[in-house]
């Protein structure tokens, strides 16, 4: 996909989809397993599938040309982080911007104008419900639209906030980046929507490089100082009420602003989008955590201290943002050029290794200083912080695979091609389409959809469906697609 949003859901739903698609194979289809393999589908068996899949999705499933994350197979219950409004789409991923980047990638690899025009409908979705602070939230509203009337923000209202949590303004803009490119910059509405997104993101970067959750307006000035650790009683002290308002990692808010400027650099030139992203890797330098962690937080106050944010949410030394932040360092470190992004990785890879808990994964947070692994237990709608982990809320994610070896591999690749890492990455998206481009086809049904059935594993936005259920992703949707156009584009 092109779009690298996010996140450690997106991640952990591909494993479980590959995972999926495994046993599929396994099963109904073992015995045409190795024909499939030695005789890879034609081009036009492609093209024909995916045709139909677009015209299902665009056709029955999009509202105005807008996607939520789920849908039940009769179409009559919509889902994105919860139940969905009749007139509701969402713009957080995996929803509209998310179907429309790979709607703009299949027409990419085809050329067929039919896919352009549907992302081209998902980009206008954007336009519609873009906010005066130039941003999005989570999603738009569209009854107004379905009246010829002018976008009113819904019930967070035309002047809300707009937000980076869990992609949402970084997916609607590389979506309108993209649809802006193929269009050759001459669409107005999508042009203006993008500059205008683009110009308030990066109204949104404080002095030292870093970014709020939310914003509406430009950022005030701050001093710029390194991080620390915090000298107050931080179980009991230091609270801050809007700390969506101060410097944030949680939810890969660097990872996709990163991707996103690097985007902007790519697709407008210029210095701008290239100078906003190396203050971005500043600010990451700035944000590790002295010794004897050396490592990242989930958000930080003005005097670069972790705080607390949601009430399950403690100051403390947080795993998995940190292995987003290499990540994104390596990126930076790539984009530009600049090797001083890669000099606080080794120190953090080390000191992650030393975190692993029995079972060889990370526990999300780790107690300032002490290092223990740190949770929390649910009393009702109070949390109460706890070094047990047995008996863990089950709507948050307490514990996550280490990605040390992957990490390090690329660190390696890039230390001795700052282009590998990239390079390698669209070489084995390709290799895995010509793995899986048979099943991809084989679970399409007679109607042009890709039927999911739930078996109780985590899903994003954390569906309520029963086990067995049937329903229709926009995820899998999406991942199909980019399976297919991987493959036409070899």
């Amino acid at each position: 996909m092109n779009l690298q949003i996010g996140s450690k859901m997106l991640r952990w739903n591909l494993t479980l989809f590959v995972a999926c698609c495994v046993v599929v194979v396994v099963s109904p289809l073992a015995s045409g397993q190795e024909s499939r393999k030695s005789t890879p589908p034609a081009p036009a068996d492609v093209k024909a599938a995916v045709d139909r899949a677009v015209q299902f999705y665009t056709k029955n499933v999009a509202l105005n040309g807008g996607y939520v994350y789920y849908y039940s197979p009769d179409l009559k219950r919509r889902l994105g982080e919860g139940p969905a409004a009749p007139t509701e789409v969402w713009v957080q991923p995996p929803g509209t911007p998310t179907v429309g980047i790979s709607l703009a990638k299949l027409y990419e690899a085809t050329g067929d104008r039919t896919f352009l025009d549907a992302a081209t409908d998902a980009a206008l979705v954007l336009v519609y419900g873009q906010l005066r602070s130039g941003g999005w939230t989570n999603k738009i509203d569209l009854a107004p639209a379905l009246k010829g009337l002018p976008f009113s923000g819904g019930k967070r209202r035309l002047d809300g906030h707009s937000s980076l949590d869990d992609g949402q303004t970084p997916a609607a803009l590389q979506l309108l980046m993209q649809v802006d490119r193929l269009h050759a910059f001459r669409h107005q509405a999508i042009h203006q929507a993008a500059e205008r997104g683009l110009q308030s993101l990066l109204q949104a970067q404080y002095p030292n490089g870093g970014f709020p959750q939310v914003w509406t307006k430009p950022v005030p000035s701050r001093p710029v100082v390194p991080a620390n650790y915090p000298t107050l009683d931080w179980r009991t002290e230091g609270r801050l009420k809007a700390y969506w308002n101060e410097y944030t990692l949680n939810d890969n808010v660097c990872g996709n602003v990163a991707d996103t400027l690097v985007l902007a650099h790519q697709t407008y030139g210029g210095d701008r989008y290239l100078a906003a992203l190396q203050r971005l890797g500043e600010f990451l330098l700035l944000a590790q955590m002295p010794m004897p962690q050396p490592a990242w937080c989930q958000q930080y106050n003005q005097q670069m201290q972790p705080i607390w944010a949601r009430a399950f949410e403690p100051p403390a030394i947080a795993a998995d943002e940190s292995q987003e932040v290499i990540d994104t360092l390596l990126k930076i470190a790539s984009t530009t050029g600049d090797a001083r992004f890669l000099k606080p990785i080794p120190a953090a890879l080390v000191y992650l290794d030393s975190c692993l808990l029995p079972d060889g994964r990370l526990a999300r947070y780790y107690e300032l200083e002490t290092n223990r692994p740190l949770y929390m237990e649910r009393r009702g709608r109070a949390y109460q912080l706890t070094y047990d982990d047995t008996n863990l809320p089950d709507h948050y994610g307490w514990k996550w695979p280490s990605r040390g070896d992957e990490l390090r591999e690329k660190l390696v690749r890039l230390q001795a091609d700052i282009s590998a890492p990239v390079e390698r990455a669209k070489s084995e998206d390709q290799a895995k389409s010509k793995e899986l481009i048979a099943i991809v086809l084989a679970d399409l049904d007679s109607q042009g959809r890709w039927i999911s059935q739930y078996d109780g594993r985590r899903l994003v936005g954390q569906p309520k469906f029963e086990i067995g259920e049937s329903y229709l992703s926009s995820e899998v949707f999406c991942r199909n697609l980019d399976i297919c156009s991987d493959y036409l584009s070899l």
